[in-house]
């Protein structure tokens, strides 16, 4: 059972909120694709502009539905194109109404990582949209494969 806490401003904390945060990130860092799809709704949508790197037929960063995401992932996982994903994070995030944000910030206690925003919607206990922010360090590693993929397209 997963109980609230409240925040400084005496509102209680979005549990589903809490709990996406935590689970996600251990998801992800563990490579773990079943339990990180089953934080995405049916119809979820996800943008990045890591996917056209990554999937070959797609020329765009959008994704739609649960099939589509559970592709990327499993692709991202086998390839993990970037070698500097550290998986480094505070455990703090932003919360507000169903929108919940964290970030994976460039500098870590060991060295650069890609620096990177995640923005997800949640409704119903389960991520509805999911849009992932890179920084200038991660763009920079991405841009020659973009520049090939916009120019086959």
């Amino acid at each position: 059972m997963v109980v609230a806490s409240a925040k400084e401003d005496g509102t209680m904390a979005n549990p589903d909120h809490a709990r996406i945060h935590a689970e996600w990130h251990r998801a992800a860092s563990q490579r773990d694709g079943a339990a990180l799809i089953a934080l995405y709704a049916d119809d979820a949508v996800l943008e990045s502009p890591l996917v056209p790197t990554i999937l070959d037929d797609k020329e765009n960063g959008v994704l739609r539905g649960r099939d589509e995401i559970r592709r990327f992932l499993e692709a991202g996982a086998r390839s993990r194109p970037i070698d500097l994903v550290r998986w480094y994070r505070s455990d703090e995030y932003f919360s507000a109404g169903s929108t919940l944000i964290w970030e994976y910030p460039r500098e870590t206690p060991d060295g650069d990582q890609v620096e990177i925003v995640e923005v997800m919607e949640i409704a119903d206990g389960l991520i509805q949209h999911h849009r992932i922010y890179w920084g200038w360090k991660g763009c920079a590693l991405i841009a020659p494969k973009l520049a090939r993929s916009a120019a086959a397209g």
